[in-house]
């Protein structure tokens, strides 16, 4: 497992959850992208099947809700 820090970049380890869009599904998984274009991989069990294009709230690299209307 590596490990992870909100410094210098992962983006969704920080104090607040972050909105992703999926880019590309791998099982579980899921490359996002959040506003300024930063790439990362999280987990997306909790939310259940995604696509890309849909919108996620990840905090600490897992897809905690799914966004709707955004």
């Amino acid at each position: 497992m590596t490990s992870c820090s909100s410094e210098p970049g992962c983006i969704t380890c920080g104090d607040v959850a972050v909105p992703l869009t999926v880019l590309a599904v791998d099982g579980p998984d899921a490359t996002c992208a959040d506003e300024q274009g930063r790439h990362e991989v999280i987990a997306t069990e909790l939310v259940g099947n995604v696509v890309p294009g849909d919108r996620l709230l990840a905090h600490a690299g897992v897809a905690i809700e799914r966004l709707t209307g955004v």
